[in-house]
């Protein structure tokens, strides 16, 4: 009898036993070895045998006879082989499943992490900071004594709902009711929320080119029909919206990701105007405008909304850290309780325990300290990049400085797509991770253009990682002061 190494003793024993049944060694009828003399064989207690006749006796296996000892079942058992291992390829079961097999690939989701880069440009890296882990971890422990162990309600926790109202009145310009916000397991569930509420399969949504990849995807998996607008430095350009006027339009008004373009305010009142004028909605996607470093934010879009057409989407992912997958959806009036029911369906609420830990660190100053904190940090490193391109550049980069966010977009001037890629395959073979922009577009241009992330690296980091770059900027494209 030979065990299989994973787990309690009893439990690989019961394991073995239950293959030798169903692969037809032991035939019906069959007695089992007496439990001292099978466990002396395999050098084990008896419990431990006792325990695994025990649990067969329960699953129908095998039957004790009084004073005669265990036999395995009369019942008929198929032959198989348990090892065996599962087909990897089976039909789909929906059409959903279908669409999401064809979309989901997770090796070759755009910047993805490279194995053995030490200096990696990616971008969603979280920024790390001690004193928030210490922070948050008190944070938590305090909140389980004041979390009432039971399903917290559908739309989130009163206090963080409030927390929420008062920080986007403060900070967006958003005058909202705490009747208004619904608490969600990030942007994504947001997205999927609205496509619920808004969008049946087969209608049309826009979204910006270039874009977020899970945008488009959530999109695509839904079964919308997907329609990329061009974006240029003053936004998403409206006037070439496509016709018929699609359902939904998705867009990230105050830091286009990932060009950096900011909607112009006259842009933003005509997106207002077309969604009134078509009957379309907006979804507005403020993934990191607590982050700006020339002004205060801009105000959202949602605050100009005077029609009750624009679902508001901000997430703490960027602004705590990603393992926590919460954020926060502003309910038109109108859609409130569609919102709430396709809520209800698909979680019945999100995480009480951590709603009220943030709910404590967002009233007590906490999250805007913090907020300060890696605004510093991050325009430190932003500085330190920019100044690095900067130098080795010498007519070679292209910087499109958005002055927000976590990212900036580099092209190399006059050089087209595969030049890019040469230049990220000679930089990995050196430990420097960069990604190219490509991805992000429906329709890439033939340019070479870089998504930069700095958020993972500190300030010394980012200036080795620059001597790097440079080094394989000279190898590949050397100018005659190289």
């Amino acid at each position: 009898m030979i065990l299989d190494g994973h787990g309690p003793l009893h439990a690989q024993l019961t394991r073995a036993l239950r293959a030798g049944i169903l692969q037809g060694r032991f035939a019906a009828g069959t007695r089992l070895p007496p439990t001292r003399w099978f466990a002396e064989e395999l050098g084990v207690s008896r419990n431990t045998v006792l325990a695994a006749y025990e649990q067969l006796r329960a699953e129908g296996f095998i039957e004790g006879r009084v004073g005669s000892g265990s036999y395995v079942a009369r019942q008929r058992f198929a032959s198989a082989d348990v090892r065996a291992p599962q087909p990897e390829t089976v039909a789909a079961q929906s059409r959903y499943a279908a669409r999401a097999r064809a979309v989901y690939d997770p090796d070759g989701m755009p910047g993805r992490a490279v194995a053995g880069i030490r200096y990696s440009f990616q971008y969603g890296v979280p920024l790390t900071n001690p004193l928030l882990t210490t922070a948050w971890a008190r944070a938590l422990s305090h909140a389980v004594g004041y979390t009432r162990p039971d399903y917290p309600g559908v739309r989130g926790l009163p206090e963080l709902r409030a927390a929420v109202c008062d920080y986007l009145a403060r900070r967006r310009g958003i005058h909202a009711d705490p009747d208004d916000v619904l608490v969600v397991a990030g942007t994504q569930q947001a997205l999927s929320l609205t496509m619920r509420v808004l969008l049946d399969p087969g209608e049309a949504a826009a979204i910006e080119d270039p874009h977020y990849f899970a945008i488009r995807m959530g999109l695509e998996i839904h079964g919308a029909r997907v329609r990329t607008v061009p974006v240029d430095a003053e936004g998403l350009c409206v006037d070439l919206l496509p016709e018929p006027a699609p359902r939904l339009v998705c867009v990230t008004p105050s830091h286009q990701f990932p060009s950096g373009a900011v909607m112009s305010l006259a842009r933003r009142m005509e997106l207002l105007d077309y969604a009134a004028r078509h009957g379309s909605w907006i979804f507005e996607d403020d993934y990191d405008g607590e982050f700006r470093y020339d002004s205060r934010p801009l105000a959202a879009l949602r605050s100009l909304d005077r029609q009750g057409r624009v679902v508001y989407v901000g997430t703490f992912s960027k602004a705590i850290f990603p393992a926590l997958r919460m954020g926060y959806l502003l309910m038109p009036p109108a859609l409130r309780h569609d919102f709430l029911a396709a809520k209800w369906a698909e979680d019945f609420g999100s995480p009480a325990i951590e709603q009220v830990a943030l709910a404590n660190f967002m009233r007590d100053g906490g999250f805007e300290r913090h907020l300060r904190r890696s605004a510093r940090t991050l325009k430190e490193r932003r500085a330190t990049l920019i100044a690095g391109l900067r130098a080795c550049s010498r007519g070679r980069l292209e910087i499109a400085d958005a002055h927000a966010g976590m990212h900036l977009v580099v092209w190399l001037r006059d050089r087209s797509r595969a030049d890019g890629d040469a230049l990220i395959e000679l930089a990995r073979s050196r430990g420097l991770g960069l990604y190219p922009i490509a991805p992000y577009y429906a329709d890439p241009p033939d340019r070479a253009g870089l998504l930069m992330g700095y958020c993972g690296l500190s300030v010394r980091e980012i200036r080795e990682a620059m001597w790097l770059f440079a080094g394989c900027l000279d190898e590949l494209f050397p100018t005659p002061s190289a």
